[in-house]
């Protein structure tokens, strides 16, 4: 991987990982705005049909996912990010094989730790 590779990748982790606590900020701001309704004990918002109470609780996993996988994919740049700057050989290159992960690869997630056949065995390992 040349310089300017490394350094077009680093923008990119940059850039998503600005996105992501972008998208985490709000959806906290979101998450602290609703608890401080409930608990002011005002009904106007309680939803008037038991169905909705489904379709908001539906609603609360349904972010709680996404805030999920957004930190797990921030803790993934964070790492990429840390092995960019402390230990750059290290970087792109796949963690169980210690072969370079293509470019491509990378150009869509610079975060990597593996490529396609070990990002598969991670996987089956953790299922």
């Amino acid at each position: 991987m040349n310089d300017a590779q490394r350094k077009r990748l680093e923008e990119r982790l940059l850039a998503e990982r600005s996105r992501i606590r972008g998208v985490l900020d709000r959806m906290n701001r979101t998450a602290r705005s609703a608890d401080e309704r409930d608990q002011s004990g005002d009904i106007s918002i309680m939803p008037t049909h038991a169905a909705d109470l489904g379709t908001d609780e539906q609603q609360r996993e349904l972010d709680t996912s996404v805030n999920q996988n957004e930190a797990e994919t921030l803790a993934e740049i964070d790492s990429a990010l840390e092995r960019l700057y402390k230990t750059p050989e290290r970087y792109g290159v796949d963690e169980r094989t210690g072969e370079p992960i293509p470019m491509a690869r990378l150009d869509v997630i610079p975060w990597a730790r593996f490529n396609v056949e070990g990002q598969t065995a991670a996987e089956a390992n953790e299922g």
